[in-house]
């Protein structure tokens, strides 16, 4: 039914019966957005999510459940998805925010490609914390020795709101603001699954960070310094 639905309003939609046909299809070709239905018979979505975001798949999900405890919305986001939509919903509902997380990845390229541009002239800013090294222009973390550090999509458009001001606190609100624009609707405690999930990336204790520090009752800061 959502494959019709779906179809009539433009999109190329292909429809997995089965994990194993879903990994299939991801090795064949990119996509721009995945649904995945929690309530699955052989692997149910959370645990693809979890899976795909441990083989570093950056491809955006939007999960879908028939779930509305909020308990099963932040298990949903800390798994990786990049969204959360209760059953039942409405189809139109459903395309909304389809549109509305595709919109978020194509101002996302363009900011991207801007910066590449930027970083071609040399208008760019480096920042170094730790053993890492983040391009801020770029948007690419990587290590003093060269190696590079692949981070969620979400994750790095935090670490890079959170550059955007090093060593001083930024609330969660204006997080979300730098992170995904003025007119997201998300809540404040989406901001601290993507903390949580950054600092086990670039912590060496995520209990115990040293990098991203928690400025109680204002938010997070990230402590770093400017490349010379």
């Amino acid at each position: 039914m959502l494959e019709r639905y779906l179809a009539s309003h433009g999109f190329e939609v292909r429809t997995a019966k089965s994990s194993a046909q879903l990994d299939a299809f991801l090795e064949r070709q990119p996509y721009d957005l995945l649904i995945l239905d929690i309530m699955m018979p052989d692997e149910d979505g959370l645990s693809i999510c979890r899976r795909l975001r441990a083989q570093r798949q950056t491809i955006p999900i939007l999960m879908l459940t028939a779930r509305g405890d909020p308990v099963d919305r932040v298990v949903g986001l800390e798994f990786g998805a990049d969204d959360y939509l209760a059953k039942p919903f409405l189809p139109s509902e459903l395309l909304a925010r389809i549109r509305a997380i595709l919109r978020r990845q194509q101002l996302a390229r363009r900011q991207h490609d801007a910066r590449d541009g930027a970083q071609q002239e040399g208008d760019t800013a480096i920042l170094r914390f730790g053993e890492y090294r983040l391009d801020v222009g770029r948007q690419a973390l990587s290590r003093l020795d060269g190696g590079q550090v692949e981070v969620g999509q979400a994750e790095m458009r935090l670490l890079a709101a959170l550059a955007q001001t090093p060593n001083r606190p930024v609330s969660r609100a204006h997080l979300i603001e730098r992170a995904r624009g003025p007119n997201y609707d998300a809540s404040t405690r989406s901001v601290d699954v993507q903390v949580l999930r950054l600092r086990q990336a670039i912590e060496a204790d995520a209990s115990s960070p040293r990098h991203i520090r928690t400025v109680w009752g204002l938010g997070y800061m990230l402590v770093a310094e400017f490349e010379p």
